[in-house]
């Protein structure tokens, strides 16, 4: 504890964990700490700066603990094959992670994909005249799915496509895992609103309301720092 990297480690984590720091008396350690008179030991960091991170008890069945930030770094300090294992095993947990994300990832979109088939057979059941050429027919579905990516993306999938140049896929290839769930949603929804015969203009409000409402719902849920859908500012809160 008399390493001054030491000390400043042990600073930081208290200025992050702890309200009670005592920022004032740290500069003071902090400034001292590396010199040959200077020493240091857990109780005294822990009277000096009203440190949280570290416990030292005396007795019988005393001990000094520590938070396992404090204690991994001691630890990896000590021993340098204990700090490799520590690497080793945060890049495993990470790819472990990603992993998990790309899977669910895939399934919401698989999911979408399957809503977009009743999506497509709505339009085609209740939109589709039988005189529409085949250029037409595919306009009009064109159509209605570019209004779901106005609607959830603010933008056509044209107006991505212009937006992104090196970029592979598509709108909805680049979505974050909410945006695909809300899109499974909102594909069913226009389906049913379809069915009502509602006009498009109706159906805009209407799924633009649920997709506002279901993306504020999932961006307290999981913090993944969700992108905004765009609002006008009459939607804006």
């Amino acid at each position: 504890m008399r390493n001054r990297e030491t000390i400043e480690f042990l600073g930081l984590w208290e200025s992050l964990h702890n309200h009670d720091f005592n920022p004032l008396e740290f500069e003071g350690v902090r400034g001292e700490a590396g010199l040959h008179a200077f020493t240091m030991s857990p109780s005294k960091w822990i009277e000096g700066v009203n440190a949280i991170g570290i416990v030292s008890k005396a007795g019988r069945y005393g001990g000094t603990y520590a938070h396992s930030d404090i204690a991994l770094e001691f630890a990896s300090w000590i021993s340098a094959s204990f700090k490799l294992l520590i690497v080793k095993d945060y890049q495993r947990l990470k790819k472990d992670e990603n992993s998990r994300l790309s899977l669910n990832w895939n399934l919401n979109r698989e999911i979408a994909k399957l809503n977009y088939r009743i999506h497509t057979d709505a339009i085609r059941d209740h939109l589709i005249p039988p005189e529409l050429t085949q250029d037409q027919i595919y306009f009009k579905y064109a159509n209605e799915a570019d209004m779901l990516n106005v609607v959830l993306f603010g933008m056509t999938a044209k107006q991505w496509r212009d937006a992104n140049p090196g970029k592979k896929g598509n709108i909805r290839d680049d979505a974050n895992l909410n945006q695909i769930l809300v899109l499974a949603n909102m594909e069913s929804y226009n389906a049913i609103l379809i069915g009502q015969g509602k006009t498009m203009s109706e159906r805009i409000v209407l799924l633009r309301e649920l997709a506002i409402k279901q993306m504020q719902t999932l961006s307290m849920v999981s913090m993944d720092g969700i992108k905004q859908l765009p609002c006008g500012d009459s939607e804006k809160e």
